[in-house]
């Protein structure tokens, strides 16, 4: 358990604002690509729909939608085991996705392949990326946590993890289950 400082709501409100506004921010990039995948999905979905591993997918996204769960208890307890745990949940979701890109690299789908392959790994990429991105600020919390740590890091790390994750279920679901209908 770690010492937590809670900061004045006055003071509380300005860093959470800021993470609302680059959530907000990012949310409005993912659409964009996200659209532009739809957009230009329909060239490649006869690969998309041998290529893509579906289940397996599925498998290492189950590691990421937990982390969500694992993150909540982290930031509520203050807990430095459970935020561990989250950072190891993100770490096999990036292992899984690392997989899928070689897998598919050694396919027929690659970003050169044509305006599918270039969208699916500019979109995926980008959200593996950002997943990257809250390991370090996970990582950053852990190496702090063994101090005094606001509850305003601890919630404004929780709100970009939790940002990650509900991205992926669009990615996830648009995707990879779109390729089942």
């Amino acid at each position: 358990m770690t010492t937590r400082h809670v900061a004045t709501p006055r003071l509380r409100r300005v860093p959470l604002a800021g993470m609302a506004l680059f959530i907000a921010s990012e949310s409005i990039f993912f659409l964009s690509i996200v659209m532009a995948y739809l957009a230009l999905r329909s060239a490649g979905i006869a690969d998309a729909k041998t290529e893509l591993d579906v289940p397996r997918t599925a498998v290492f996204s189950l590691f990421l939608f937990a982390s969500s769960a694992t993150m909540t208890v982290a930031e509520r307890r203050g807990s430095r085991l459970w935020l561990a745990i989250t950072a190891a949940l993100g770490l096999v979701f990036i292992a899984g996705q690392g997989l899928e890109y070689l897998r598919l690299l050694g396919g027929r789908i690659a970003p050169s392949t044509g305006m599918f392959g270039t969208t699916f790994f500019t979109l995926t990429g980008l959200h593996g990326l950002h997943v990257l991105v809250g390991l370090v600020a996970i990582t950053g919390l852990l190496i702090a946590s063994r101090g005094r740590v606001s509850d305003t890091a601890w919630e404004a790390v929780a709100w970009y993890w939790h940002f990650v994750d509900g991205v992926w279920v669009v990615v996830f679901s648009v995707v990879y289950l779109g390729t089942l209908l």
